[in-house]
């Protein structure tokens, strides 16, 4: 048990070290790619095992834009990993796979929620 909450909290460390590394190499993408200027990187998320990292982006315009963007992001990839090997010292770089975060939509959907039921006054 104690074991496991330790793994919990290297895995932890250890996505948030790409989520910092993938944003700066992403920030370098997008002044260099103006198809990209709508999308932002949200959150990094690694596998039990470490060897994926599931990236998730959203975007302007949604589901569809994304899948347009994807097609430019994906070649960007391979210097991505490459770039990440060198800067975190690891022994291992996870696999990345560029993912849309349907999760922030449905976060804004209840914040849209809780702010029209703050302006009626029942909050």
């Amino acid at each position: 048990m104690k074991t496991n909450r330790v793994q919990d909290i290297k895995r932890a460390q250890k996505e948030s070290l790409l989520f910092q590394k993938l944003s700066e190499f992403f920030l370098r993408i997008k002044q260099d790619e103006p198809s990209l200027q709508t999308l932002t990187l949200n959150r990094v998320r690694l596998s039990k095992d470490k060897s994926m990292c599931n990236v998730y982006f959203i975007a302007n315009g949604g589901i569809k834009a994304f899948e347009e963007m994807l097609k430019t992001l994906v070649l960007y990839k391979p210097s991505m990993r490459s770039s990440l090997a060198k800067s975190t010292h690891a022994r291992y770089t996870p696999q990345i796979k560029f993912r849309y975060d349907e999760h922030a939509e449905e976060q804004e959907r209840v914040n849209a929620l809780i702010d029209r039921l703050k302006d009626e006054g029942n909050l």
